[in-house]
């Protein structure tokens, strides 16, 4: 028997590489997974990879409240109810000098990544109370702990989702809700691809050599090293384990 079997899955940002990666990871568990996302043929083809009988996807902009309702919802009238919630949406907004940050991108990248955890919690809190607990995992990062130059508002925003999953955990103990963040280093993603571009446009390879040679470890995580930890604060392996801040950064921080 998986260590998910017959729970239910909601992740966001279900079309980017630690989501899909996540997806069927969990499916591999025994989960049914709902994939939430913006990118409608992503999330199809995602849908068409891990096979529509153990998963469905809703297109939604996760920083609306009315969007968050109703993803939720079709996830309860499609699977049953909620166990597990990955939030995991989130945008890396510019690299630019904080000087020059404009303010339309700051509250944008503070909407996706703080606001729509703050609401995706919000949602699923009831529905995990009616199967008597489960489990949140929010997408934080290595820039939850620590300064970075020319990325404000992502910084910024990686650091109020702890503070909020730590004010939910504890909210949510009385009723078996457990509520974790994941801190990854860089990973071989899409959105690193951009950042690295935004650090040196013309020598996107140098940027990606900087920031490898400062991880002990000497490369980036893959999507299923990141994966792999969130299966484990998802399932009951964690069951004693809330308001933590998880690293996952190649000994970074270390």
């Amino acid at each position: 028997m998986g260590r998910l079997e017959n729970k239910v899955v909601l992740i966001t940002g279900g079309a980017g590489g630690i989501g899909r990666v996540a997806a069927r990871r969990f499916i591999d568990e025994g989960a049914t997974v709902m994939l939430v996302d913006l990118d409608e043929g992503e999330l199809q083809s995602t849908i068409d990879e891990l096979g529509s009988n153990v998963a469905d996807y809703c297109v939604a902009d996760v920083s609306n409240s009315e969007a968050t309702a109703n993803y939720v919802d079709r996830t309860v009238e499609k699977f049953g109810g909620i166990d597990i919630y990955l939030a995991n949406a989130g945008i890396e907004g510019k690299v630019v000098a904080l000087l020059d940050y404009d303010d339309e991108t700051f509250d944008k990248v503070m909407a996706v990544n703080v606001r729509g955890v703050f609401l995706g919690i919000k949602a699923v809190f009831p529905e995990m109370q009616k199967r008597g607990g489960g489990s949140i995992v929010v997408t934080s990062s290595i820039a939850g702990v620590q300064g970075s130059g020319h990325m404000s508002a992502y910084v910024t925003s990686k650091h109020a989702v702890i503070g909020l999953m730590k004010s939910a955990a504890l909210e949510g103990a009385p009723h078996n809700i457990r509520v974790n963040t994941v801190n990854p280093s860089p990973v071989e993603t899409n959105m690193m691809r951009r950042i690295e571009s935004g650090i040196s446009p013309e020598h996107a390879s140098t940027a990606y050599d900087g920031m490898r040679a400062n991880i002990p470890l000497q490369h980036y995580a893959e999507p299923i090293d990141v994966a792999n930890l969130m299966l484990f604060l998802a399932s009951d392996e964690s069951r004693f384990i809330t308001g933590s801040v998880n690293m996952i950064d190649g000994g970074s921080t270390a």
